[in-house]
C-alpha cells in the first residue's frame, strides 16, 4: 500500500459502498504482513491481554503496554489506518485523564484513531476526545471490558427493546463526535440498521456482512488461537499445525546432529586457520 490511508478514505469507501478490510494485530512482524496484503485498517486491540500475554480477559493491559505495541505496529505499517484501543480504566476516571491517555496513542503510539468501549456514560468522554482533535471509534454491542459486571458476554440486539437501545446509542455517539463505530457481536439486522443510519464508517466484529467493513483478530484468521473461538470468527489456514510440524523437525535435526550443517555455520577465512594454529602453538596447550 503506497498511499497512507486516512479517515477521509474510509468515509469515501462508505459512500462508494467499498468494504473496509481490518484486522486486530499487536506486533511488528505480523503488522508488516498485514500491510503487504493491502488491508486498510489495523486495530491494536486490548485483546492483546489474551492473545499476547495469556490473560483470561482484556482487563489487565495498561496504557504503557498498549502504546508500546501500537508504536511497533505503526513502524511496520506506516500507511495503514491505525486505531489504538483504550484499555480498562484509561478513560473511566475523568475527562482530563481520558483525553491525556487518548493523546498518548497519537503522540507515542502513532495512532490515527482512538477506540473506546462505550455506554451512554461515556458520551462526554467521546465528545471531549473528539473536541480535542482526535478521531474516535465508539465500540458498542459486546463490550469485553464489562465482563466483571456482566459475568458473561452474549450476543447483543437480539430483542426489539435491546436493538432500539443500541441503535439510539449509536446515534448518540455519532452526535457526540465519533468518527467511526465498531459493532461487536450484535444481531445482523440491527447492525444493518445502524450502518444505514450512520454517516460515519461502521465496522463489524461478528455483526454480520452489512456493515461498511469487517474486522477479526489476526490469530483467529491464521489458525493460531488456543481454545474456543467466537461463533463469528473464521480461520483461513491452520498455522498452529504448520508451526508445530516445523518445530518438531527442528528439534529432531538438533538431536540427530543434522542441524546446524556446514552451510549454516560461519568459517575462518581461507588460509587463516593454519595461521591460528601456529599462533596457538606459541602459547601451548
Amino acid at each position: 500500500m503506497s498511499k497512507k490511508v486516512t479517515i477521509y478514505d474510509l468515509v469515501e469507501a462508505k459512500r462508494e459502498n467499498r468494504k473496509i478490510t481490518a484486522v486486530s494485530c499487536y506486533d511488528y512482524t505480523t503488522a508488516r504482513l498485514v500491510a503487504e496484503a493491502g488491508l486498510e485498517m489495523i486495530l491494536v486491540g486490548d485483546s492483546a491481554a489474551q492473545i499476547i500475554l495469556g490473560h483470561d480477559s482484556t482487563l489487565p493491559v495498561t496504557m504503557d503496554f498498549m502504546t508500546t505495541i501500537t508504536a511497533a505496529v505503526a513502524r511496520a505499517a506506516p500507511n495503514v489506518y491505525l486505531v489504538g484501543d483504550m484499555p480498562f480504566l484509561s478513560y473511566h476516571t475523568g475527562i482530563h485523564e481520558a483525553v491525556r491517555n487518548a493523546g498518548r496513542f497519537i503522540q507515542q503510539g502513532g495512532a490515527q484513531m482512538i477506540k473506546i468501549e462505550v455506554t451512554e456514560a461515556q458520551l462526554d468522554v467521546v465528545k471531549a476526545v473528539s473536541d480535542s482533535g482526535m478521531a474516535v471509534m465508539a465500540h458498542i454491542g459486546i463490550r469485553p471490558q464489562s465482563i466483571t459486571k456482566l459475568g458473561k458476554l452474549k450476543a447483543e440486539g437480539t430483542t426489539a427493546e435491546l436493538a432500539y437501545d443500541l441503535i439510539c446509542l449509536a446515534d448518540k455517539m455519532v452526535r457526540a463526535g465519533a468518527s467511526a463505530l465498531l459493532i461487536e457481536g450484535t444481531a445482523r439486522e440491527v447492525a444493518r440498521l445502524i450502518t444505514e443510519r450512520s454517516p460515519v464508517p461502521v465496522i463489524s466484529c461478528g455483526s454480520g456482512p452489512d456493515c461498511d467493513g469487517q474486522i477479526l483478530i489476526i490469530n483467529d484468521i491464521l489458525g493460531l488461537s488456543i481454545g474456543v473461538t467466537p461463533k463469528f470468527s473464521k480461520s483461513y489456514t491452520n498455522l498452529s499445525e504448520s508451526i508445530t510440524r516445523s518445530l518438531l523437525t527442528y528439534v529432531d535435526e538438533i538431536r540427530s546432529g543434522r542441524f546446524p550443517d556446514d552451510d549454516h555455520c560461519y568459517h575462518v577465512k581461507a588460509g587463516q586457520l593454519d595461521k591460528l594454529e601456529q599462533m596457538l602453538r606459541t602459547i601451548g596447550g
